[in-house]
């Protein structure tokens, strides 16, 4: 699923930057951002690639191979 970052002026002038929303498109995703920021000016949209994004996480195997390395 497609990740959205946006930046948006608020209806009280307030501007907010890097919003991060997933959605199925451009359309779903400016949808949720519009259920929690009522009635704001989308000043700028760039879509996010998220499968060039590197995992950080890391599983019991990967702890303890480390572990087992430093004793």
């Amino acid at each position: 699923m497609p990740k959205f970052d946006f930046s948006l002026t608020t209806r009280n002038g307030q501007k907010v930057e890097g919003i991060h929303i997933y959605g199925e498109d451009l359309a779903s995703a400016e949808r949720k951002l519009r259920q929690m920021y009522h009635n704001c000016e989308i000043t700028r949209c760039q879509t996010i690639n998220v499968d060039k994004e590197v995992s950080q996480s890391a599983d019991i195997e990967d702890i303890l191979s480390v572990i087992c390395k430093n004793n």
